[in-house]
């Protein structure tokens, strides 16, 4: 599948909402004009086989031993992409439990071997970086990440090169803006001002 028809994929099933005028807020507390949520795909059983097929597409020539997701939105995908290729599966909380255990890592969780981490989308990548240094304190090399969509931020590249940890994504902020202009779902005269909040985003 390639970038722009993954972008279709999520305008379509309605995963992106774009709202210049009335912007959303991100979980990292950013205002942005574009929402992402991929979990909307979940609803929709050809679409969600299609990101899974896209999904086993990037991971194929990967050395890896198990499928890790990130909690709560990379569980959904990574539990059904495991299913599909009959892998181990595990994920990472985004905090430690305050029972039992007291785990921070769920399922999957044997040193010296690799995993894969699937994420949903990738923002400034805090959270999903958060999981791979959890992993690696457990002695798990992780030799990737894997993402739906990226909003394509600095900050987020720079981030994931610092901790040196390969990403690969199914699309991206360019090609979604761009085909929701060619496609009717953003207007051309609102685009300079979307492109300009990420040119602001992006600024050190």
């Amino acid at each position: 599948m390639t970038k722009t028809a993954l972008a279709r994929l999520l305008l379509e099933t309605k995963a992106v909402f774009l709202s210049p005028d009335q912007p959303f807020t991100w979980a990292s507390g950013i205002q942005s004009p574009i929402y992402c949520d991929n979990r909307r795909v979940l609803a929709f059983p050809e679409q969600r086989r299609q990101v899974r097929d896209a999904l086993v597409a990037h991971i194929q020539s990967l050395d890896y031993d198990a499928i890790m997701g990130t909690a709560t939105a990379g569980i959904p995908m990574a539990s059904i992409l495991a299913d599909h290729l009959n892998k181990p599966l595990g994920y990472v909380r985004s905090s430690q439990k305050k029972h039992g255990r007291s785990q921070q890592i769920e399922g999957y969780q044997i040193p010296n071997t690799k995993v894969v981490v699937i994420e949903d989308l990738i923002s400034t990548g805090g959270s999903v970086l958060e999981a791979v240094h959890i992993l690696r304190q457990a002695g798990i090399e992780v030799v990737g990440v894997v993402a739906i969509f990226t909003y394509q931020l600095k900050r987020a590249e720079q981030a994931f090169a610092a901790a040196n940890v390969p990403l690969y994504t199914l699309s991206d902020r360019e090609t979604l803006l761009r085909l929701a202009v060619e496609e009717g779902y953003l207007a051309q005269s609102d685009l300079s001002q979307v492109q300009h909040f990420f040119q602001e985003l992006d600024k050190p």
